[in-house]
């Protein structure tokens, strides 16, 4: 376990993301390897079809995502302040939690898998591996649900090396699968998913073993389980905000991928493409971001407010930097990047993916900005204005989608994610601002109640 409220914060901060950069590059492999391979194997028509669904898998497996990763800053925030009592508890309200929403979710997504592809104008030529693969990833995000969960409440206590091993181990086995599923037992584009699912299931165990052999202050049992409401309450308090957030965003993504399949299955597949070299690209800045949550959270719990200012501000410039280089490399060289996707010949493909990385690569900086600035504040337990934040992207989207695509075809899908990153950032920074105000006034707060107690201290030992 790894105290990040001791010792250079800059320091600390890099060295904890770094694992989870990596981590975070593995677990994009999930999908990157589903694009590759589904795109190089069973072609450009398949390809669309895994990318059509990934706004609703955002929408429904995010919502649970979201919530993990809320559940476990009350888990961070009882370590950084000693009270493990508190951190067995916060872990075993958030097992029930997440495994009662789990259940749910799996139950009506797959209920309405159809009505929602076809709300979504998915092109009818893809419809049937659509619909293949959605089944499968939905059927199955108990998996993805369980490793989301135990490996943040690893991090949670300040360890991101051991999910990074578990995330490469399953990521090789998940490229194995599908090689197997898709080449050796022809199961086609349910090959893709089931090893997605397998591969996650994989990961899940190997946190519960590590879990039981190696990190005994999570160790907990019956009693642990007999929950107390305004405990559950406070858990909800932080995690349903940031699911609802991830929910609302995905709206916006679902509507915007409506509109973008209404321009047809080479835009479809462009942007799906595009969009695995973009989600390996800002990588840095949400594994940043992450840690921030992480960071944030202890030093709130130890009542190091000062710490948590100055951290924020190091790690601003640190990502700011890896914004500016990732979109340059995008701009340069997106076009042979997609290519390993597509091929080189399909030149509509390769102009249209080019369109999408001129857009978002030179607006990076303000992604980085949002995701320094919301998980800061979800850290510290303040999860309503990320939502409020999500809300306003959801706006810029459907802007985007309903307005901008109609105007500008292409380029006006590709122009709502700085649309929506601006948008958040409107929402983000004047309550980042008070934040710090109010940090940096309890730390005034601390100062004084503790210059009063070592006076009082003083006078009796006189006395």
């Amino acid at each position: 376990m790894n105290d990040l409220t001791k010792g250079k914060p800059l320091k600390l901060i890099f060295w904890f993301t770094i694992p989870l950069l990596i981590g975070n590059i593995f677990q994009q492999f999930y999908s990157l390897s589903d694009t590759l391979i589904v795109g190089q194997t069973l072609g450009v028509k398949a390809l669309a079809a895994v990318g059509s669904t990934g706004s609703v898998q955002f929408l429904i497996i995010g919502f649970a995502q979201g919530l993990t990763a809320g559940l476990s800053i009350l888990t961070a925030q009882y370590f950084g302040a000693k009270d493990y009592k508190g951190v067995r508890r916060s872990f075993a309200i958030s097992i029930v939690v997440s495994l009662i929403v789990g259940m749910i979710l799996t139950i009506l997504s797959m209920f309405f898998v159809d009505h929602i592809l076809v709300l979504m104008q998915t092109p009818p030529d893809i419809m049937n591996d659509a619909r293949t693969f959605l089944q499968i990833m939905l059927g199955g995000m108990l998996a993805p649900i369980a490793f989301n969960l135990l490996s943040n409440i690893i991090r949670a206590l300040g360890d991101s090396r051991t999910p990074l091993w578990f995330l490469i181990i399953s990521s090789l086995i998940n490229i194995g699968l599908e090689l197997l599923f898709i080449l050796g037992f022809h199961w086609g584009i349910a090959g893709a998913g089931w090893a997605t699912i397998l591969a996650q299931l994989i990961a899940t165990v190997m946190c519960l073993v590590y879990i039981i052999l190696k990190v005994p202050i999570l160790h907990i049992g019956r009693r642990h389980f007999k929950l107390v409401w305004s405990e559950v309450k406070a858990h909800l308090n932080v995690g349903l905000p940031m699911a609802f957030q991830m929910s609302i965003i995905a709206i916006g993504t679902i509507v915007l991928q409506a509109a973008l399949n209404s321009l047809g299955t080479n835009s479809v597949a462009a942007t799906t493409a595009a969009q695995k070299i973009d989600q390996v690209a800002t990588q840095p800045l949400m594994s940043f971001g992450v840690t921030m949550a992480t960071f944030a959270a202890q030093n709130f719990g130890a009542h190091k407010y000062e710490r948590i200012i100055k951290g924020v501000k190091q790690t601003m410039w640190l990502s700011g930097s890896f914004s500016v280089a990732a979109g340059l490399i995008e701009i340069i060289w997106g076009k042979q990047l997609v290519g390993l996707f597509v091929g080189h010949q399909d030149m509509a493909v390769l102009n249209l993916s080019q369109t999408y990385f001129n857009i978002i690569g030179s607006t990076y900086i303000f992604l980085s900005m949002l995701f320094i600035m919301r998980n800061t504040l979800q850290g510290l337990g303040r999860s309503a204005i990320p939502t409020l934040a999500g809300a306003a992207e959801l706006f810029m989207r459907v802007f985007a989608a309903l307005i901008l695509v109609r105007l500008l075809a292409y380029p006006g899908a590709c122009m709502s994610e700085p649309l929506a990153w601006i948008g958040s950032c409107a929402v983000l920074l004047p309550a980042y601002v008070k934040a710090v105000r109010e940090l940096r006034q309890r730390s005034k707060d601390e100062q004084v109640t503790n210059g009063e107690a070592e006076s009082t201290l003083e006078n009796t030992v006189k006395e």
